[in-house]
């Protein structure tokens, strides 16, 4: 086995990142797609975060009305703001209105990291947008308003914004214990993917005299500045001081030489400047996405293994083919496979090429430190989704969040419709948490089965994987025949009725997996049950050996105690 692809020796390595809150999202526009929709998507990956769907109703709110905000970490009281006079339905992180958002936290530098605490916090900036914008350009300037009005509290953040026509990624950190917030927001061209996990991505954007008029008013957005965001040809937008402040703090960075000008300034590169830990745990997730889609990423492997001064991987790549909901669910489902990263490969995937390894990620050997590869699909992700939205349906049915909770490789992705007026028990906020198990969240129900999987991972993963298939397909199949007039009543039903499917089909390959594996053994299967023979009685299972690399381990180990005589 190839013990140094997945281990390397580090005399200085800052982890952080890795032991707090990792994320990956896709940004994927309209034209390459299959079928002409946005996509977003989001891995919350957290050992504290518990796998459910936060609901908010959407209404009308009388003048006056004060909204209290808690810190979406800590749960602390933050502040009090005044409530908008609208708010728009949200399921979990999409609204009626088909818009929808996620996000990777990158921290980036002090003394700017840790925000201004009596702001808001990335988590409210979230909710509070998807209450109170119907689309990605209104969501910006909502954000923009209520940082530049009340504070931001946190450090480094990416956004990731879809609506059913465009596609936004929008990054910001705070001024630290100024009032405020630095930020860019660049809208993915069409035909192209852009990605983000936990660094920085926007280095140079384009800068442009930003044009003021008059528009409307709207119940969300005040008018004292952006107004010129709704013109198409906006393509970019950023706080006034997003380099000035920069420049007078002496953060300030630049991708020219040797003469710096503000058309070479460099955000990513200012405000989270790239290291071995932003390199290898962060861009390679990036890197993975971008090589399965696209020809020639081969030349940014370098990059994504830890090098800075190897070519950097761009914002955005044109995939080599437009991409389905299936294919975009695929990708958030990688162990670095058929790289030099390959979390399969290497002895420490064990005898039956389990892709994970226990944390901590970093470790020490004779002096040495060593870390293992940080991949898109990991054991501790508390939920995902796919979100995805359709301009040529109505919002109600256009807009889908595909929903799934524990790790990307083996969750089931189920679709949660934007109009639904409440959440399916198994998703419900309340039904269980990390230290209250029930036996009708799924989330516990798919860590039965993953953790489970971990003990004879390439014989079962096989068998979850099937089903994994089937189900989804069939879900898929079932929303593309959805009638484009079905209300928000049916689907409210049709989400709980194919919510309520996947819990019994997996908590029949749960039973199913300890019948067939229980003791290390693997009972035959045949039509999809355990085999018997005409007098009803279990085949002989299969008792399939250790690989020799693993044998061999054991003897020069142990093997003078061991041998036969």
């Amino acid at each position: 086995m190839h013990t140094k692809r997945t281990l390397l020796a580090l005399l200085l390595l800052a982890l952080t990142m890795w032991q707090g809150h990792a994320c990956t999202n896709i940004l994927v526009t309209r034209g390459c797609t299959a079928d002409g929709s946005t996509m977003i998507t989001y891995a919350a990956d957290s050992h504290t975060r518990y796998g459910q769907l936060r609901f908010h109703p959407g209404g009308t709110h009388p003048a006056g009305q004060m909204l209290s905000l808690y810190n979406y970490g800590s749960l602390r009281h933050q502040i009090d703001i005044p409530q908008a006079p609208l708010t728009y339905r949200v399921v979990g992180f999409i609204n009626e209105h088909q818009f929808a958002m996620g996000e990777t936290t990158w921290g980036g530098i002090e003394p700017l990291s840790k925000g201004n605490p009596q702001g808001i916090d990335y988590g409210n900036l979230i909710y509070l947008a998807l209450q109170r914008a119907r689309n990605c350009r209104e969501a910006i300037h909502v954000m923009a308003d209520l940082v530049e009005t009340y504070g931001y509290a946190d450090g480094g953040e990416t956004f990731s914004l879809a609506d059913p026509n465009e596609v936004w990624l929008f990054e910001i950190t705070s001024k630290g214990t100024e009032k405020g917030a630095v930020w860019v927001a660049r809208r993915v061209p069409e035909g192209y993917v852009s990605a983000h996990a936990n660094q920085a991505r926007i280095t140079t954007f384009p800068q442009e005299p930003a044009r003021f008029r008059k528009r409307g008013p709207h119940p969300a957005i005040s008018s004292k500045h952006m107004e010129y965001i709704n013109q198409p040809e906006v393509e970019c937008v950023y706080s006034h001081d997003v380099i000035t402040f920069a420049q007078k703090n002496g953060y300030a960075a630049y991708t020219g030489q040797p003469k710096h000008t503000d058309a070479q300034f460099s955000f990513a590169d200012t405000y989270n400047p790239l290291t071995f830990s932003g390199l290898r745990a962060c861009e390679a997730r990036v890197y993975a996405i971008f090589n399965r889609i696209a020809r020639g990423m081969q030349r940014y492997e370098a990059y994504a293994m830890g090098n800075p001064r190897a070519e950097r991987l761009p914002l955005w790549v044109k995939p080599n083919t437009t991409l389905s909901t299936r294919d975009i669910m695929e990708l958030m489902r990688d162990h670095y496979e058929g790289t030099p990263m390959d979390m399969t490969q290497d002895v420490g995937a064990g005898p039956f090429h389990c892709p994970y390894r226990w944390r901590p990620m970093e470790f020490e050997v004779d002096g040495k430190r060593y870390i293992h590869e940080r991949a898109i699909s990991t054991q501790q992700t508390g939920f995902s989704f796919v979100a995805q939205c359709r301009n040529w349906l109505p919002d109600p049915v256009g807009g889908i969040l595909w929903f799934g909770v524990d790790d990307t490789y083996s969750t089931c992705y189920c679709p949660m419709f934007c109009a639904i007026d409440s959440v399916p028990l198994c998703f419900r906020e309340g039904n269980g948490s990390m230290s209250q198990y029930s036996p009708t969240a799924a989330f516990w129900l798919f860590n039965r089965v993953s953790n489970f999987c971990y003990l004879r991972y390439d014989s079962m993963i096989v068998d979850v994987r099937a089903c994994q298939h089937n189900l989804e397909e069939f879900f898929v199949d079932r929303v593309y025949r959805l009638d484009s007039t079905a209300t928000p009543q049916q689907l409210t039903a049709l989400s709980y009725q194919l919510a309520n499917t996947m819990m019994q089909t997996w908590t029949e390959l749960d039973h199913l997996l300890l019948m067939r594996y229980i003791d290390g053994n693997i009972k035959h299967m045949k039509d999809g049950r355990i085999e018997t023979t005409p007098t009803g009685v279990v085949r002989s299972p299969q008792q399939p050996p250790y690989p020799d690399w693993f044998y061999r381990a054991i003897v020069n180990d142990h093997g003078d105690v061991l041998q036969v005589r």
